[in-house]
């Protein structure tokens, strides 16, 4: 990916103050449970939200990073993480995403932004996850009844960003969703709303979002029982709705050497609050290697969560100029413990 589309504020000393915010993120997210802050509610909301499949991490770079990004995102993989991010970058894109994710489910990610002036720029997204066809069984059938159901996802979406100032970009996406399992259908629309900020100390800056806000969903169609009988309505869903609050800066910024640290605090409306701590080393801006973690609020950073089966991310990448266009290539690897690796490429052609 391209990561010099915005002119990062020269960082001779690292701020005092959003240390100290990095500092104390830190202290209250990775805290013994007994001190927490922030309960943990986990047990509680988990299995009350649809459309999971919008959770999963797009884009090598990111996720590489420990999905700790609304604050980074500054190319077209900004239109999942940070729609406001479309307006740090200056050059338009196109961005394809791959992941292999676990029990075998695959997960793909098209997407595209284009500047209409300097400070405003739209994308259109598309997001697919699919898998082979199950073996329906059933109580009296428990190898198999010899028929088969489907089960997939897809999103569209649509973003526009706009710089308000130096400093300020907001940005927004309309996205529409639909989930298929067997016969029955659910269908959304929700909203995405993105900030990002640069504080004007050195390279500080910091991001608000919000993502799949919307009404609740139920299900659409006949499912058909084991006694015969049908059932045509059922229980509704909350979107996956999460808030996010990230900040990154840059300890490190030569013209060989680049270090960029962030910090995310992640509240879901379906899950435990989580904190995520990522890091990109870049040299010459064409070579990139990047680590991250994931820990549940109350869980230590330097010991293993026992609440989440996300550990730890790595990654690496390069850039290179063709005639025609720049192309970026990204690699992530995310250890999800008992369910194993799970494995991430992606490429962004700049234009």
């Amino acid at each position: 990916m391209l990561h010099d589309t915005h002119t990062y504020r020269p960082c001779r000393t690292v701020p005092v103050a959003p240390l100290s915010v990095l500092v104390l993120a830190i202290v209250l997210g990775c805290a013994p449970a007994r001190a927490q802050l922030v309960p943990n509610l986990g047990g509680q909301r988990a299995g009350i939200s649809a459309f999971q499949f919008l959770k999963i991490g797009v884009g090598a770079r990111g996720v590489a990073m420990g999905e700790s990004y609304v604050a980074v995102a500054n190319d077209a993989s900004s239109l999942f993480w940070n729609p406001a991010g479309m307006a740090q970058m200056t050059e338009n894109q196109v961005f394809v995403a791959h992941t292999e994710y676990v029990t075998d489910i695959r997960h793909e990610y098209l997407g595209a932004v284009y500047h209409l002036t300097a400070t405003d720029a739209v994308g259109l997204s598309l997001t697919s996850l699919h898998m082979q066809d199950m073996e329906i069984t059933t109580e009296t059938q428990p190898l198999g009844t010899g028929r088969y159901f489907s089960f997939g996802d897809v999103g569209i979406g649509l973003s526009y960003a706009r710089a308000m100032t130096d400093q300020f970009s907001f940005g927004a996406t309309v996205r529409y969703a639909e989930e298929t399992l067997d016969m029955l259908k659910m269908r959304s629309f929700m909203v995405d709303l993105g900030t990002y900020y640069w504080t004007g100390l050195g390279t500080a800056r910091f991001a608000v979002v919000i993502t799949n806000f919307g009404a609740d969903v139920k299900p659409e169609g006949t499912a058909t029982q084991t006694d015969g009988g049908t059932v045509t309505d059922f229980q509704s869903f909350s979107l996956p709705t999460v808030f996010k609050l990230g900040f990154a800066f840059e300890p490190v910024m030569t013209d060989e050497h680049r270090l960029t640290t962030s910090i995310q605090l992640n509240h879901p409306n379906d899950n435990a609050e989580n904190v995520r701590i990522g890091v990109e080393y870049a040299w010459q801006n064409t070579f990139f290697l990047r680590g991250g973690v994931k820990r549940t609020i109350g869980q230590r950073l330097l010991a293993a969560d026992e609440t989440s089966e996300e550990s730890f991310m790595l990654g690496a990448g390069f850039r290179v100029a063709t005639d025609v266009s720049t192309v970026s290539a990204d690699y992530a690897y995310a250890n999800f413990n008992l369910l194993g690796a799970v494995h991430r490429f992606s490429v962004t052609f700049s234009l």
